[in-house]
């Protein structure tokens, strides 16, 4: 199993439409036939010093394998998600996971 992790930082967290934009986006990306799972969410009302909570939209993603990931990152689905929505995001930070 293969999990790719990926937090955005909206570039105007203040703007409701950019904020839509940007989850209208994560969420074609199950359109990915490669894509096991997939969650989209927000950061938890979870606060301890260890935690980072400064993010606006986490992507959670899994596959079957790393090969499969690869497929999905040359994907039109994932290039055309990153070609309309990069202006919305000033960070974004990516941990993948091997689960073995």
């Amino acid at each position: 199993m293969f999990i790719h992790s990926v937090y955005f930082w909206l570039a105007r967290p203040e703007s409701d439409e950019d904020r839509a934009a940007l989850k209208a986006g994560l969420e074609s990306l199950r359109g990915v036939e490669a894509i096991q799972a997939a969650q989209i969410g927000t950061a938890a009302a979870t606060r301890r010093p260890v935690i980072d909570h400064s993010y606006d939209f986490a992507l959670l993603l899994t596959f079957a394998d790393e090969a499969t990931h690869d497929i999905y990152q040359e994907h039109p689905i994932h290039l055309a998600f990153v070609d309309s929505c990069k202006h919305l995001w000033n960070r974004v930070q990516i941990y993948d996971v091997e689960v073995k």
